[in-house]
């Protein structure tokens, strides 16, 4: 049952280590398929190095396990919550990159400070409110400041991402990871004017109508 959407995100799962978006067994990738609406997430409390497609947790959109041998991450409802409320989303993605993480600590947006982010996300990176762990008051956070956009920084914890697939979502958390980098980083050196609305609007247009073999597309 669902094999292929667990190889995708038991594969995604392992990518945030690589890409070093994750420490430890913190973090989290789900994917949901469309025509059952089962959600495969990762199993909480272990190591991603270790994840085999067969580890994957399978709920329904309630929050009832349907398969796999462990028990489904602690983010669980707050992945179903969007999948609810958004069902053009199929990928979400959470992660405590350290970079994006600092302006998550401080309660700041990432300012649109590079042509890569004004063309990948098309405006700030938006901050939520607090939200405790475990239920799915993280889920709504999410759907509530992401808007039409793929990321979000969840105050004073980390990286939420969405997709239309899962692989979608990774991307977009390694993008957040690497625009947050490089505004933190050029901050730390005084003052940098974020671009002017009408350039990250011509650049984000650019992007999801010319970039690559063929348009990339809204959700990109």
């Amino acid at each position: 049952m669902l094999d292929e959407l667990k190889q995708e995100v038991c594969q995604a799962n392992r990518d945030l280590l690589a890409a070093g978006l994750v420490v430890g067994t913190s973090g989290n990738v789900s994917g949901r398929d469309p025509e059952s609406d089962l959600v495969v997430i990762k199993p909480s409390g272990v190591a991603f190095d270790l994840l085999r497609p067969e580890d994957m947790s399978v709920v329904d959109l309630h929050g009832n396990i349907v398969g796999g041998p462990h028990k489904p991450s602690v983010d669980t409802a707050s992945h179903l919550y969007v999948y609810r409320e958004r069902p053009d989303i199929r990928g979400v993605v959470h992660t405590h990159s350290p970079y994006a993480t600092t302006f998550a600590l401080r309660g700041e947006p990432v300012p649109v400070l590079t042509t890569t982010h004004a063309c990948l996300f098309g405006g700030p990176i938006p901050i939520s409110g607090y939200a405790v762990i475990g239920g799915e008051e993280i889920g709504r956070q999410i759907v509530e400041h992401v808007g039409d956009g793929t990321s979000v920084l969840l105050r004073s914890h980390g990286v939420f991402t969405i997709g239309t697939d899962a692989r979608r979502a990774l991307r977009a958390a390694e993008y957040t990871e690497e625009c947050a980098q490089a505004a933190h980083l050029a901050m730390l050196r005084g003052y940098v004017e974020a671009l002017p609305a009408d350039v990250v609007s011509a650049a984000r247009e650019w992007y999801l109508t010319d970039y690559g073999q063929r348009p990339v597309g809204a959700g990109a």
